[in-house]
């Protein structure tokens, strides 16, 4: 009712049985279900999953050169990310405040879910895991194809289950931007706002940028932890 459906033809789109869903029909369900801009966004790749165009996924993505400059000029932990979460590249800063290599071509939502150090790093590691998850089902409504991608939400779905019960929860998230607290064993407590750059023609490459407050614990400590960074 609250969307100007017959209950009929919410009932086929709900059971999968109508065929095509117009933009006008997605707007008025996401009113009526007071979805925010990023579950709206959901609902439409959800409704129109054959829009877009398998993409190639035979050779590895390679950075960006523009987000790599941008990460050098950076006095911050910065880290790129690429598809289903796979390290592009990250700074020196970056590996020593979380204890992890992060290799480029590494999974930085294998190290999330299935290193304890994750755990024992992150503070607040259930906030930043659980929107984790949440960015996860975005790339899958956004790329219902991708088989490797599948493969990825069910190993982690088998073997934490944290990822399983957040997952049955059908929350969405377009970024993980929650920020993050830190318990650095050199640095001690260290908390991080989280920004996200990416490029129009590439969105599926994503700069983490750990920024600080100014004249904070954080940034006082910060140069401490890269010239320890330097020394390990």
């Amino acid at each position: 009712m609250l969307a100007g459906l017959s209950p009929d033809h919410y009932s086929r789109i709900e059971q999968g049985r109508q065929p095509t869903i117009s933009e006008d029909i997605v707007k008025a369900l996401s009113r009526a279900l007071h979805l925010d801009d990023v579950e709206h966004e959901h609902l439409r790749d959800l409704a129109a999953p054959v829009r877009r165009a398998p993409r190639d996924d035979s050779a590895p993505q390679q950075p960006d050169p523009g987000l790599l400059r941008v990460m050098d000029s950076l006095d911050v932990p910065v880290l790129l990310l690429g598809r289903r979460g796979v390290v592009l590249a990250r700074n020196a800063l970056l590996t020593a405040v979380l204890g992890a290599s992060m290799e480029p071509g590494s999974s930085f939502l294998h190290w999330l879910f299935l290193d304890p150090l994750a755990r024992d790093r992150i503070v607040n590691w259930a906030d930043f895991a659980a929107a984790a998850v949440g960015a996860m089902r975005y790339e899958v409504g956004r790329h219902p194809g991708d088989r490797r991608l599948a493969t990825l939400v069910a190993d982690l779905r088998a073997t934490d289950p944290d990822v399983a019960r957040w997952w049955d929860d059908h929350g969405v998230t377009d970024r993980t931007s929650v920020g993050k607290r830190i318990a650095h064993p050199v640095a001690g407590p260290l908390e991080f706002g989280i920004e996200t750059v990416s490029k129009p023609h590439d969105p599926e490459q994503r700069l983490i940028i750990y920024t600080v407050e100014p004249d904070s614990p954080t940034a006082r400590n910060l140069p401490l932890l890269a010239a320890w960074a330097i020394v390990t």
